[in-house]
């Protein structure tokens, strides 16, 4: 898994290329926890992202947590795949995914 992060004023945007399972997801969160302070959008791009498991899913839920207190977090570019398994968890209904 490779994180790029770019931020922009309030805004960070976040590229996620690989797989977030129960090994990246650790880096992944601690990743993006480091660069939140002062961030009130919050961007995931999930385009060459190819797979994410209920580690990575649980992530998402702590981050979405943080930027509801401080702001919005949407994911973007997400595959046919990574979609399913958000409709599959009900993750779609939580979370702004375009």
């Amino acid at each position: 898994m490779t994180v790029t992060k770019k931020k922009n004023g309030s805004i960070l945007l976040v590229n996620v290329e690989g797989r977030v399972d129960t090994v990246t997801a650790p880096q992944f969160e601690s990743e993006i926890k480091s660069d939140l302070n002062g961030v009130t959008e919050l961007v995931l791009d999930f385009s060459q992202l190819t797979y994410i498991s209920s580690a990575g899913l649980r992530v998402l839920l702590l981050l979405q947590k943080v930027m509801n207190k401080q702001g919005s977090m949407k994911i973007v570019g997400a595959n046919e795949t990574v979609k399913e398994i958000f409709d599959v968890t009900g993750f779609c209904d939580i979370l702004t995914i375009e």
